[in-house]
């Protein structure tokens, strides 16, 4: 006879058979510490309301994903993240990926590109080229898609806090290929809150900063209508050590930022809210992960609806690139970190991504190589065109888990944003620490369970054994960067000098105004005029945002 609850399955047919066979473990929880229970029955969903907390996939509130018909019609953008040593080197990663079937290119620049110097600026010495591509000036970003027609890719790039400049640059390069912005499909990332809670590569103060964020959004929606303006980041957030709950709090704590400092500016929320996209990461616990990211697409569609007021579906709908997570892969038995991707992968497709990029085995130790990148791609090729998971829209939709993990960790990444509202919001709370503390706090936690055995990562703390010294390591030639220098020497030295400075006394004079930055700034790389130069300018107006540190 079937038991009637779940308790009285719990006492009648489970505690007879755990008697005799106990489990294995006192604790069972994810990555974040959300305990799991055994068994999982309606009874542990509440007042669970199919339309309001599930639906249709395309329909609000999203939960099943935005699109009705998901990869039965289109696949997602497969990416793999890619950027080094120079723009040719780069530039041929780029059409290796896509002759191996990549579907939309994605951006990874140096460290100066990201933080406003230049290749010959002493604090770039070591870094040029070094985890990502270097760009100075509109040669560079020429060479680094020449061959390339920036009509027919989507390019995502990875850049926040010289995002307006990089874009200029991407705009000029397209028009020189002959390309009507207007036509551009792809995304600058151009998310600097997360920067000042997890990542650091920040150059001003946040209110300036959060001003050159809405200059691009306003510019991309007058100019730029197929271009994703921001992707607004979790990624970074949980790869510095934040949980789950706080990957969506935060996020969704910044996007709530930006779209109200939009809406300040005098933008309508429907017009630029469709182009607002977001990147995420997936880490090792498959349920948890897939559940993360539908609780987030839950709550965004709410937070725009109900608090914005945004009238169009389009406006409701959280799209998202998702990266595998960088944290988890080891330098320890390396090719472990294949069979960690792959799950990751697979997280994401089953929530229903837009995109997606995989980590390459290799990137605990240095930069991938072709043949680990070729496998990271072949990875979502074989989960797309092998497993069968693609088949259905959003097949594990009625797993009893899965909708109690995404209202858990929905009603907590909500607590959150509460929290961040009442301190006044995600600016004022990043002044004041409290996500950096946050995230602080998780990161010890989830380190001090893995050095007390509390958390298994194979390989490292368990099922230790010898493995054989990767070979083959890409490895950066000096070389690389002395060719850079020289040219942009050669850039300055042809250029025409009093064109440049006539362009950048004119950013100084809009950066002291109100205008929108992005006109002049395209004035300025179409002169030729540097990352830094660009920057300095605005140094010399916003000033420097200095580290803190939060305890």
């Amino acid at each position: 006879m079937s038991s009637k609850s779940k308790e009285e399955w719990r006492q009648e047919t489970l505690e007879p058979t755990l008697k005799r066979f106990p489990e294995r473990g006192e604790h069972f929880e994810t990555s974040s510490g959300l305990a799991i229970d055994g068994l999982y029955t309606p009874e542990d969903l509440g007042g669970f309301g199919y339309a309001r907390d599930l639906g249709y996939p395309g329909e609000y509130p999203f939960t099943r994903g935005i699109q009705p018909t998901m990869y039965r019609s289109r696949l997602w953008t497969m990416r793999q993240y890619a950027g080094f040593a120079s723009a040719e080197e780069s530039n041929r990663r780029y059409r290796y990926l896509l002759e191996q079937g990549q579907t939309g290119l994605s951006v990874a620049f140096d460290l100066p590109t990201q933080i406003g110097y230049d290749s010959d600026h002493p604090m770039a010495q070591g870094e040029v080229g070094r985890v990502g591509v270097p760009i100075d000036t509109l040669e560079d970003m020429e060479a680094l898609f020449a061959g390339i027609p920036l009509d027919k890719v989507s390019t995502s790039m990875t850049i926040n806090a010289t995002a307006p400049m990089i874009l200029a640059m991407y705009i000029a390069a397209a028009q020189r290929q002959g390309i009507n912005p207007a036509k551009l499909e792809g995304t600058t990332q151009n998310d600097i809150l997360k920067e000042y809670i997890a990542r650091g590569t920040y150059i001003f103060p946040p209110h300036p900063s959060m001003r050159l964020t809405i200059d691009i959004l306003q510019y991309c929606s007058e100019h730029l209508p197929r271009w994703n303006t921001m992707s607004i980041g979790g990624y970074h957030i949980r790869e510095a050590g934040a949980t789950a709950a706080q990957e969506i709090g935060f996020a969704l704590a910044n996007g709530i930022a930006y779209v109200q400092a939009a809406i300040d500016a005098g933008l309508d929320v429907d017009g630029f809210a469709g182009r607002l996209s977001w990147i995420f990461q997936t880490h090792n616990n498959l349920f948890e992960e897939l559940a993360k990211l539908r609780a987030a697409r839950r709550l965004w569609a709410k937070i725009m609806r109900e608090r914005f007021g945004a009238k169009e579906p389009r406006s409701w709908m959280f799209r998202t690139h998702v990266q595998t997570s960088g944290s988890t892969l080891t330098f320890q038995q390396p090719l472990n970190n294949i069979v960690r991707a792959t799950v990751q992968s697979l997280a994401a497709i089953l929530a229903g991504v837009q995109s997606l990029a995989t980590c390459s085995w290799d990137e605990a130790t240095a930069l991938p190589s072709e043949e680990s990148v070729q496998l990271s791609l072949r990875t979502q090729q074989i989960i797309a065109y092998e497993s069968g998971v693609c088949d259905s829209v959003d097949p594990l939709g009625g797993s009893y888990l899965v909708q109690s993990l995404t209202n858990s960790l929905e009603e907590e990444a909500r607590g959150y944003i509460e929290r961040i509202d009442d301190l006044g919001g995600a600016v004022a709370a990043i002044e004041q620490g409290f996500q950096q503390r946050e995230i602080q706090e998780s990161s010890y936690r989830y380190q001090r369970d893995i050095e007390s055995g509390r958390r298994t990562v194979v390989g490292v703390n368990k099922f230790v054994s010898p493995y054989p010294k990767i070979s083959g390591l890409v490895r950066l030639d000096p070389v690389v960067a002395q060719k850079q220098k020289e040219r942009l020497a050669q850039v300055k030295q042809s250029r025409d000098n009093a064109k440049v400075g006539s362009a950048l006394r004119r950013l100084e004079e809009v950066a002291r105004g109100t205008e929108n930055t992005m006109p002049v700034l395209l004035e300025c790389v179409e002169a030729y005029a540097t990352v830094e130069e660009m920057s300095d300018v605005l140094r010399g107006v916003f000033g420097e945002q200095k580290e803190f540190i939060s305890f």
